[in-house]
């Protein structure tokens, strides 16, 4: 991977590097090699919008789900992120989006106990802890830059 802006040390840093493999396919490496394949979404592989969405679904269900499991195992575990593309005077951009949860709990106390919790969990990971759904809603801005050159 190319060097970051903050240096890998540092315990903040994420990051990805994406490399073309072909027109407009590509494969993404974290730094733990694993592997994502990405294109333009002409064919079945995820395009840049999808993954922004898988992203938010994502980080929302791993923080539901270990704060809910916690109480009891799930019996199904769903959940569907969208939006609608538009382009307006901002260009191309998603509204509307929404993360819905489709979970099930299996019957009995624990179940209970996971149901009642079910609500803040979802409260909590959307107000504080997604970081992915925080960033989209802070707004951070994004910075495209070209790569120095090397000896």
């Amino acid at each position: 991977m190319t060097e970051p802006t903050r240096s890998r040390a540092d315990d903040t840093w994420r990051g990805i590097e994406l490399v073309r493999e072909s027109l407009t396919h590509y494969r993404a490496v974290n730094r733990r090699g694993g592997e994502l394949r990405v294109s333009s979404g002409d064919d079945p592989e995820f395009s840049p919008v999808e993954l922004l969405l898988v992203s938010l679904a994502a980080c929302g269900a791993v923080n539901v789900d270990e704060m809910t499991a916690r109480r009891a195992e799930p019996e199904a575990f769903t959940v569907t992120a969208e939006g609608h593309k538009v382009r307006d005077e901002h260009g191309g951009h998603l509204v509307d989006l929404r993360v819905t949860f489709d979970i099930r709990f299996p019957e009995g106390p624990d179940g209970d106990r996971a149901r009642d919790f079910l609500p803040r969990a979802m409260q909590q990971t959307h107000d504080r802890i997604c970081t992915v759904s925080r960033t989209v809603e802070l707004g951070e801005p994004v910075e495209y830059a070209v790569a120095e050159e090397s000896g």
